[in-house]
């Protein structure tokens, strides 16, 4: 059997997943909705139905494991509440001590930056000028525990607003806009 490779931008509001086990997630957007995907197709890793951006789908089990190993990088966008400061910033890139099912949890140091240009990220409303300033960051991260990003920075006193995962190891989400869908060599 050839696998097939897909790569996808999750729009706020869908989760990473096809099918709908769950009552209470019933009325749930699923991705199914975007294209006729092949049978046997899944998800590499998960975006929060709050997050959006790169989402890697496949038919192949040893390439989903391979990406959501620790051994490759994933970009995140993410717009926080006020202005960050160099503070908190060094903070993060240090490790952080989050929950993780309950437990202390602490985060691996990983690169921050402020981001000046977002010309790249598709715009999408999320609050009124006048709830106050936001500011962006580029986080990459090479672990994925639940809602960790959002975690991480609204430790630091900076709450994420809007989280868009722009690049997985060397696949990046480039121009594509919202519900865009690409089928992709491997």
């Amino acid at each position: 059997m050839k696998h097939r490779y897909y790569k996808l931008y999750k729009p706020y509001g869908y989760l990473s997943q096809f099918v709908n086990n769950q009552n209470r997630r019933r009325n749930k957007k699923l991705l199914n909705q975007f294209y006729d995907f092949p049978d046997g197709i899944m998800a590499v890793g998960r975006l929060d139905e709050k997050s959006e951006g790169l989402l890697l789908l496949t038919t192949d089990g040893k390439f989903s494991n391979y990406i959501t190993s620790s051994k490759i990088e994933k970009e995140y966008h993410v717009m926080v509440d006020g202005l960050i400061t160099e503070e908190a910033i060094y903070e993060i890139q240090q490790g952080l001590e989050i929950s993780v099912n309950g437990k202390p949890y602490i985060t691996k140091p990983c690169p921050v930056k402020i981001l000046n240009d977002t010309s790249h990220i598709e715009e999408r409303f999320v609050r009124n000028e006048n709830h106050g300033p936001t500011s962006w960051l580029s986080m990459i991260l090479n672990e994925g525990k639940f809602r960790q990003v959002r975690k991480m920075t609204a430790k630091v006193g900076f709450p994420t607003l809007r989280l868009v995962r722009v690049r997985i190891g060397d696949y990046k989400l480039g121009r594509m806009l919202s519900t865009d869908v690409m089928e992709i060599n491997c």
